[in-house]
């Protein structure tokens, strides 16, 4: 498992708002949804590191 490291977060109030929204609609806790939205922004872009060729993708 990766680790993992806390930060504090500046956000406008009506961004915030907008992703307790959708991390509601997707069951999701605010900070998850907030880590997939980055995941998935970053995968898009090529950016995320490559997985390790000894592990599986699901």
């Amino acid at each position: 498992m990766s680790s993992r490291k806390a930060f504090a977060l500046r956000i406008d109030e009506k961004i915030l708002e907008a992703m307790q929204r959708w991390a509601n609609d997707d069951l999701r806790s605010l900070n998850a949804q907030i880590e997939f939205v980055l995941r998935e922004s970053l995968r898009k872009q090529g950016r995320l590191p490559k997985p390790d060729s000894n592990t599986k993708a699901d």
